[in-house]
């Protein structure tokens, strides 16, 4: 592994868990290496900086990964003058394709999870105790996260807000609108009505068009304009258009959080995953990765007319102690169709209980700050985990 892999340094599994009294690394080394097998990665990483770099920094995809291939790069070109219906029936017929090569499981990657359950589960044995105090995983008890954010493509789009927003506020929801603000001209009025509601504005690239990470030097010149929108914005957070990244260059943004990585998806431009249903550090901000999937994936891919894959998802989240974090768009939440599957979405959330519901920048300063070891602000919710509880599934992990 490269130098980059210190872009992972603060997400080791005793960061994780914040154990309470601290074991030694050697005993985390041993524990981790009991895990080990269920993460099932060939061959097995030697080392902790090796393990985080494979998973989190997706490098068991090799060193290229980063960079999209020469046909995507010519489709991205081309994609102003295709029609959508075009590319829309080009993903369909892609779909089984995408899905057969995919190397991670879909729509739920289970592996890290059991990994990160399965190593403490080993710390406890290792240690001959029956349970251990570990840093709160959600504020208040709460057995996960739920966050929404949006990416508003298009001036149709953003023509749109305001019923997305309406929707939400009225069953008590709030989330975060990222605008692309040279792609067409940003509503401001917009902008600060959303805030003044309790919705948070985020940026979503520079301009839509995917070509963002082209080379490292242009990269780092729009990166500028990005930071210059954010300060103008009232921003702290990003998502790069189709999910396109790069963490090392992705260090020049001036942002608290990113939005821009997901733990498993075989249909983005850059299919892949971090395995991770939690947020977690890239350098120097927080990333939220994205665990539903994408909403136009679910209706225009697969061909869903429910958000049966929604709630599936959220219910192994939830035995995780994950973040259910969901990406959709004002663009196509337009379709009638589209519009019923979100309007039913949030009318199960809202029936649901027991989970902590945060804009972004609020889910990435928790974060932070429960990483922060000895805070005296988290010490109302230190939580137990049993012995017999590490599995982490649901009707054996009550976390108390």
């Amino acid at each position: 592994m490269n130098d980059a892999t210190s872009l992972w340094s603060g997400n080791t599994l005793q960061n994780f868990w914040g154990c309470e009294p601290a074991p030694g690394d050697d005993v985390w080394a041993q524990a981790i290496q009991r895990a080990l097998p269920r993460l099932g990665l060939k061959p097995e990483p030697t080392s902790r900086d090796e393990l985080l770099a494979l998973t989190l920094g997706e490098g068991q995809f090799g060193p290229d990964h980063w960079r999209l291939s020469r046909v995507r790069r010519l489709y991205y070109l081309l994609k102003p003058f295709l029609p959508r219906m075009f590319t829309r029936l080009l993903r369909r017929l892609l779909q089984k394709r995408h899905t057969r090569d995919f190397e991670l499981g879909w729509p739920i990657e289970a592996r890290y999870p059991r990994f990160q359950f399965a190593a403490l589960e080993a710390l406890l044995s290792l240690t001959g105790q029956s349970s251990i105090r570990i840093r709160a995983l959600w504020p208040d008890k709460k057995r996960y996260a739920f966050v929404l954010t949006h990416d508003i493509e298009t001036v149709r789009g953003q023509q749109f807000v305001r019923r997305v927003a309406d929707l939400e506020e009225g069953l008590g929801f709030r989330s975060s609108f990222n605008f692309v603000p040279e792609g067409y001209r940003v509503d401001m009025e917009l902008v600060n009505e959303l805030r003044g509601r309790g919705f948070e504005i985020g940026i979503h690239g520079l301009k839509h068009d995917g070509r963002l990470f082209d080379s490292q030097e242009k990269f780092f010149r729009r990166a500028e304009r990005i930071n210059k929108y954010l300060r103008e914005f009232g921003a702290v957070g990003f998502r790069a258009p189709l999910t396109h990244r790069q963490p090392e260059w992705m260090q020049a943004l001036d942002i608290e959080y990113d939005l821009s990585f997901f733990d498993t998806d075989p249909f983005e431009p850059i299919p892949g995953g971090t395995m991770s249903i939690w947020p977690f550090f890239i350098g120097r901000f927080v990333e939220l990765p994205y665990t539903l999937v994408q909403d136009y994936t679910l209706s225009a891919v697969l061909g869903e007319s429910t958000p049966r894959l929604w709630r599936e998802k959220i219910d192994f989240i939830e035995d995780y102690h994950g973040m259910a974090l969901l990406n959709s768009h004002p663009d196509y939440l337009q379709d009638p169709a589209n519009w019923k599957i979100y309007f039913d979405f949030l009318t199960d959330m809202k029936r649901r209980a027991g989970f902590w519901h945060a804009l972004p920048h609020q889910a990435a300063t928790w974060w932070r700050v429960r990483g922060e070891v000895g805070r005296a602000s988290l010490e109302a919710g230190k939580m137990v985990i049993e012995a017999e509880a590490a599995s982490g599934v649901r009707s054996n992990a009550p976390m108390s």
